[in-house]
């Protein structure tokens, strides 16, 4: 997929880089990503994609844009407080990079349309702000072999990981699905959203970007992904640690115990 003349200069700093280039952005020019959630990770991490040429975001979020959301949902604004947050993100998507194709989906996930959207797509964003969004995002990434980038906040405290349990690990073991990580979700009631709890509007910022660069390295495949790796954040210490997972050989989806 060829880059235009206006696209060359657009995206000058990103060829300058070897680990990019021309190939790299072709690869991105040619990707369709779905990003769960417009929200507080989504809107950073959109303008961030849409920034770097990635050709076609598909969008799903059935929320609307409230006042309280615009302290960390940079992408939304006063001016489209009660709109869609898909319409608001297209908006500002298209203002920002008119190059790149947007899919919105105004709806709600759920099991009966999960799978069949996430099919259409190369690689899946997770920013999501609840357990169940969570889990049945990654069971359909792992059933239509799509790689999932997922992500989650607390009020000082971040998370990122990336999944691929679809594939094996160079011990030639499946890579960790994220029940491996989570085998149950908490109990409803017991973790606080941020409506009750609070968050850091910089933090989702910090976490949404790097859900953007962790997508573009696996899109262009360079550097050392997250598969098999948690990457927390202390935003009270700013402190960084990685913890390594491996598959649990009992979880549903790639345990030993499931009939393939």
């Amino acid at each position: 997929m060829s880059l235009s003349t206006e696209e060359i200069e657009r995206y000058r700093r990103h060829l300058l880089l070897h680990e990019v280039g021309g190939p790299g952005q072709q690869k991105l020019k040619a990707a369709r990503v779905l990003v769960v959630g417009a929200g507080g990770l989504g809107a950073p991490m959109l303008q961030y994609l849409a920034a770097a040429g990635v050709g076609c975001i598909g969008i799903v979020d059935d929320d609307r844009v409230s006042l309280s959301n615009l302290q960390r949902q940079v992408i939304h604004s006063s001016q489209t407080i009660g709109q869609l947050k898909t319409n608001s993100a297209q908006e500002a998507i298209a203002r920002l990079n008119p190059n790149v194709h947007v899919e919105i989906h105004s709806i709600h996930l759920d099991t009966a349309n999960a799978r069949k959207l996430i099919a259409k797509y190369d690689i899946i964003a997770d920013g999501s702000d609840n357990f169940a969004t969570r889990y049945l995002v990654s069971d359909c990434c792992f059933y239509e072999r799509k790689p999932l980038i997922t992500g989650a906040l607390g009020g000082f405290d971040a998370s990122l990981t990336t999944l691929r349990p679809f594939e094996k690990a160079s011990n030639k073991q499946p890579n960790p699905t994220y029940r491996c990580l989570f085998p149950e979700a908490p109990p409803t009631g017991t973790l606080p959203n941020c409506s009750e709890a609070g968050i850091l509007g910089p933090l989702a910022g910090l976490l949404g970007s790097m859900m953007a660069l962790e997508i573009i390295r696996e899109i262009v495949g360079f550097g050392q992904g997250l598969v098999g790796k948690l990457l927390l954040i202390d935003g009270l210490t700013m402190r960084f640690e990685t913890i390594i997972y491996a598959q649990d050989p009992d979880n549903p989806l790639n345990g030993v115990n499931v009939q393939r």
